[in-house]
């Protein structure tokens, strides 16, 4: 073996090929970043599972990293240099996952909560806060040249063949919208004043609309609990209305499944909201003065950009979506950077600008909607008292549920529209509506 001699001074080193090609000063003690990971799962008795790809990757100072006293900072320390994150699954268990620049760590949240709070102490301040963040996150969408186009086109809504239920009827439309492009739906109708309670329509000038945008729940506006939301809340005494998101259900057809994970998702679906909402107005079986946005997941994303973008809502309700350290995710939600108003926002901020008009965050804690109870919430209530109106702002929260609409969920909206728009509790049967299929739900053009 040839011996390598370094004279330093009276002292000398004698080094192997091994040891040089080993962890020294000479090679920043690199490692391989699989090799460390094996060994922090046996130094700390956790596992780790990869959203990422480690092969090939090296890590200088690589046991410099580890801080024997915290697991979380030692993987922070190895997944920095990667751009990785890791995320706590409970039970020992971690994910290294790839940054994304929509999700954050809950205490994230808290943080942004806490610095927002400093930026207004009464209402004239957050009042030009607010301001500002609506004329901003209307400007990066691009909105208002897209609805200044569709209005100007004057399209009408195409209504397909009414099909009766109990207590409710159903019907296709589509609506043209902008550069050759539709938006299609359905309309869920109470039957007849006879089945609805006086006190909804007397002296009203027509019943409640709720415009009820989708999230990515499987098979999209033909969803099963879906259907049963809102043809309840029809028989109730609600007109609801809900559409395709871009890309999915007939606006697949149109634009392709690809078109959904791009930036126009965001700004169509926006369009298409408040194009909807601007032709439901013109009915007159419509009370203007009672017009709210429902939706859960993506649709609670857009429940919460539609009730900050048009005033004409006068209550709103996010379902399972709303929080500080999670913007969406899918381009639908935050294809455009939104977040970035203001000098940094998020969807409870945009939230908030709805008060001091009724307002219910449904939440739970299966989710990224796990600390509203004692993060959002509270900054919700803060916002609405420069009001005097917290009454106004409730939140419903789920602690043992998990990211869905269910019974629990739509049972908690039913009790927000009773008690806002005065529907008909005695409706309230879910075993009266009749599922429909996704081609009964399809549009239809009315034969002549």
């Amino acid at each position: 073996m040839r011996i390598r001699v370094k004279l330093l001074g009276a002292a000398f080193f004698i080094l192997s090929p091994l040891a040089v090609n080993a962890q020294s000063y000479e090679t920043q003690f690199t490692r391989s970043l699989s090799d460390v990971f094996e060994d922090v799962q046996k130094q700390f008795g956790i596992r780790l599972k990869y959203n990422v790809d480690t092969a090939g990757l090296k890590l200088p100072y690589a046991d410099f990293r580890i801080r024997p006293y915290s697991v979380e900072e030692t993987l922070k320390n190895l997944c920095a240099p990667f751009d990785f994150v890791p995320w706590d699954q409970g039970k020992g268990l971690w994910k290294i996952k790839p940054y994304e620049y929509p999700r954050r760590k809950p205490e994230d949240g808290k943080k942004l909560i806490a610095y927002l709070n400093t930026l207004y102490n009464d209402k004239a301040q957050w009042e030009a806060r607010k301001d500002s963040l609506r004329r901003e996150v209307r400007q990066r969408l691009g909105i208002d040249p897209l609805l200044e186009q569709s209005r100007a086109q004057k399209s009408k809504m195409q209504l397909g063949k009414t099909r009766k239920h109990d207590g409710y009827s159903v019907q296709n439309f589509n609506l043209p919208t902008v550069n050759n492009h539709t938006i299609k739906g359905s309309i869920y109708t109470p039957k007849g004043k006879k089945n609805i309670a006086p006190s909804l329509w007397e002296g009203r000038g027509g019943l409640p609309l709720i415009i009820c945008p989708i999230g990515h729940w499987n098979k999209g506006r033909y969803n099963e609990d879906l259907q049963c939301r809102l043809s309840t809340l029809a028989r109730m005494g609600a007109i609801c209305v809900t559409y395709d998101i871009w890309g999915w259900g007939e606006s697949e057809d149109e634009v392709g499944t690809e078109a959904h994970h791009t930036p126009e998702a965001h700004v169509m679906q926006t369009l298409h909201g408040i194009r909807i909402l601007d032709e439901m107005l013109k009915r007159k079986d419509v009370d203007k003065s009672r017009v709210a946005v429902n939706g859960g997941s993506g649709g609670g994303s857009q429940t919460v950009l539609l009730s900050l973008l048009d005033d004409r809502y006068t209550a709103a309700c996010p379902v399972v979506s709303m929080a500080a350290w999670f913007d969406g995710g899918c381009p639908c939600e935050s294809g455009i950077p939104i977040m970035l108003s203001g000098g940094g926002t998020c969807n409870p901020e945009l939230a908030a600008a709805f008060a001091p008009k009724p307002m219910m965050v449904v939440s739970d804690g299966g989710d990224w909607t796990s600390e509203t109870p004692v993060s959002e919430y509270p900054y919700l209530q803060r916002v609405y008292g420069f009001y005097g109106a917290q009454d106004k702002v409730k939140n419903v929260h789920l602690p043992n549920e998990r990211h869905d609409f269910g019974k629990n969920k739509r049972q908690a909206v039913y009790r927000f529209f009773i008690d806002t728009f005065g529907l008909d509790e005695s409706q309230l049967d879910e075993t009266k509506v009749t599922l429909e299929d996704e081609n009964t739900l399809r549009f239809t053009p009315k034969r002549k």
